[in-house]
């Protein structure tokens, strides 16, 4: 994702695809090379061992979903371990070291605009009428690697209903939490904050869109977005609000925080589409992160619409998607 700065940043100052992902990982990823005895070489590295989250966060119930993947699964370790949240750090390491100490509870949420039954409701509240499911989703960032994920959550549409929306309700925007002491990123204006995205009012009632509170069957770690975060797996991974305080109904289409700063990169819709490139980067292959974060983790295509297409490309029929990014 761009940084913002207040200096101006050269083209050719611009970090090729293949360095952006972090000055850790690189090292991480030179340190199991050598180990292995393959610098220079293009096979996969070792997998990462899995860390084992701790047992008293495991979540009791959970009922399976029909619109898992059955694909590999990122470990555990790479799932908490990698993560684009810049509340807690530009670098993909610095959210798990950073927002260990950030508390997830108490935690409510505003639900308010054009609908019939706006209130405020804690976490609990909220959870209350759901039974948790697992599914299985495949994960894309915009920069280029692809994650396989075992949320636990619910639909976000049966969470909408609740209040109520009315006709004049044409999209769902998401804010985080703005905390400059919880979220210690913030104090420095890579964003806008607080972060804030949105869908259209169909994509958020859509069956595959999740609202999270767990992963790997256990409840959201903070680097993740605990206690509540969006998932919509056809759409790039900026699209997935975390630590979500306020979801407010609208007529007019939302302001979105990485759209606000950098439009001619990030579009609203965002839907993955391996035919509109990033302005720095072919958007046509991945690097999945199945066995270990490793820049020699072989590259595969690229699928529209993250390969739900058979779901929700009948939500942009007539629409040009290479102008409606």
């Amino acid at each position: 994702m761009l940084i913002k700065t207040s200096v101006p940043i050269l083209p050719s100052e611009i970090t090729d695809e293949a360095l952006f992902h972090g000055r850790r990982r690189l090292m991480r990823a030179a340190a199991l090379a050598a180990g292995a005895g393959l610098v220079g070489c293009t096979s996969e590295t070792e997998a990462v061992p899995a860390a084992e989250p701790p047992p008293a966060r495991e979540i009791k119930v959970l009922k399976s979903s029909p619109y898992s993947s059955e694909e590999a699964l990122t470990s555990f370790h790479d799932v908490t371990h990698y993560n684009n949240y810049y509340e807690f750090g530009t670098d993909k390491a610095d959210p798990a070291e950073n927002a260990q100490d950030f508390q997830p509870r108490p935690w409510t949420v505003q639900v308010d605009g054009e609908c019939e039954a706006p209130g405020k409701l804690d976490l609990d509240a909220l959870l209350k009428p759901h039974a948790l499911e697992e599914r299985i989703y495949r994960l894309r960032c915009v920069e280029g690697w692809s994650m396989v994920i075992p949320w636990v959550g619910f639909g976000l549409g049966d969470l909408l209903k609740r209040f109520k929306p009315t006709s004049k309700a044409k999209y769902v925007a998401f804010e985080t939490l703005g905390d400059v002491k919880r979220m210690p990123g913030q104090r420095y204006q890579v964003l806008n904050w607080p972060y804030r995205e949105g869908l259209r009012i169909d994509e958020a009632m859509h069956p595959l869109s999740l609202m999270a509170v767990g992963v790997y069957g256990r409840w959201l770690p903070n680097q993740n977005g605990a206690p509540l975060r969006l998932v919509v797996p056809w759409k790039y991974g900026f699209k997935s609000s975390k630590a979500i305080v306020r979801i407010s109904f609208t007529e007019k289409q939302p302001r979105t925080s990485w759209n606000e700063s950098a439009p001619n990169e990030y579009g609203f819709y965002s839907n993955v589409n391996p035919d509109v490139s990033h302005p720095r980067w072919s958007q046509a292959t991945e690097r999945r992160i199945a066995s270990g974060v490793s820049l020699f983790n072989s590259r595969i295509k690229t699928l529209p619409f993250n390969g739900y297409g058979e779901h929700v490309a009948s939500l942009y029929t007539g629409m040009d998607l290479a102008k409606s990014f």
